[in-house]
């Protein structure tokens, strides 16, 4: 499958969102980063939406390796190989080790988890499958998150599925990396 909106150069990006993109491939170990060289094409939102992932991530209050085994279960439950590709390198640098990283395909039923892990990720896949958490997910998330946490869960577990949804849509390719 093709891209149905292809990455952008200079002029598609203009120069701003263009030293942005090259910049962000460089720190991700690939040429090109083509979820930045395509949604750049969007211009001011392109940087309105890095400002608000980054406040997420690596911005937020809850922890990088919490981060990333959240984004890596909303990436795995929605089929998103490009979100795969870049957070298992992201979360091996946050302590995701691959022993790690099979207990979170395999999901909150994985023995090994702490309860406040368990709760994280039976509630990003009750978010994904829902949109909602319902009271019992919603209290045994509460019992380990204060309140501007559980905020920033929702709006964590929401930004890396509309953004699943967005790669999938507009079909991008997987970014080659360097080694």
């Amino acid at each position: 499958m093709s891209a149905r909106i292809t990455p952008g150069g200079l002029r598609q990006l203009g120069p701003i969102n263009w030293v942005v993109w090259r910049v962000l491939s460089t720190v991700s170990g690939t040429p090109d980063a083509q979820l930045f060289s395509t949604l750049g094409r969007t211009k001011g939102t392109f940087r309105g939406w890095l400002h608000f992932g980054a406040g997420l991530m690596p911005g937020g209050r809850i922890s990088r390796h919490e981060t990333e085994l959240i984004i890596l279960r909303v990436a795995h439950l929605r089929g998103c190989d490009y979100e795969m590709d870049h957070h298992i390198r992201l979360g091996r640098r946050a302590g995701v080790t691959p022993e790690l990283l099979d207990r979170v395909l395999a999901g909150p039923e994985a023995p090994g988890w702490s309860d406040r892990h368990r709760a994280m990720l039976a509630a990003v896949d009750t978010l994904v499958a829902t949109k909602d958490l319902d009271d019992a997910h919603w209290s045994a998330l509460a019992a380990h998150l204060d309140e501007r946490r559980m905020i920033e869960f929702l709006l964590l577990v929401g930004q890396y599925d509309m953004l699943a949804t967005t790669i999938g849509t507009l079909r991008l390719d997987r970014d080659s990396f360097r080694r």
